[in-house]
């Protein structure tokens, strides 16, 4: 008799409260959670801090419009280079568990960078040079 697998059809969502219906083959692999409901519950926990410390990094980035002269030092083309090249270097050290994640966060950040200059932009717009 040939072993039959279980499968959900790909309109329906995986149910959260089963137990895993994969494994990996790497015996050295460490389950983060249970069930994936617990998982998504941790994922939404990193979620909401990451989002906390994006506003924070944001708080700076406002902070930082009143050293600058101009345009040209809103956007530092150079600076963004090094978070890029750092952020990218700070990925590399996890990607032994994720191999893409370097790819992944710096993709990240060159959107998170843009919006960031987008919105200083504006900041700058609302400030006025110190005699």
């Amino acid at each position: 008799m040939a072993h039959q697998e279980s499968v959900t059809p790909a309109s329906e969502e995986p149910r959260v409260d089963a137990a895993p219906v994969r494994r990996f083959r790497d015996p050295n692999y460490q389950p983060q959670a249970e069930t994936l409901g617990a998982l998504r519950e941790k994922i939404d926990t990193l979620d909401a801090q990451i989002v906390a410390l994006l506003a924070s990094r944001a708080l700076c980035v406002r902070d930082a419009t009143r050293f600058k002269r101009n345009a040209f030092e809103v956007s530092s083309p150079k600076r963004q280079s090094r978070v890029f090249a750092k952020v990218r270097a700070l990925a590399a050290a996890h990607a032994s568990d994720f191999p893409s994640l370097p790819d992944v966060v710096e993709a990240a950040y060159r959107v998170l960078v843009a919006g960031f200059i987008e919105g200083e932009e504006r900041f700058f717009a609302e400030t006025e040079q110190i005699d």
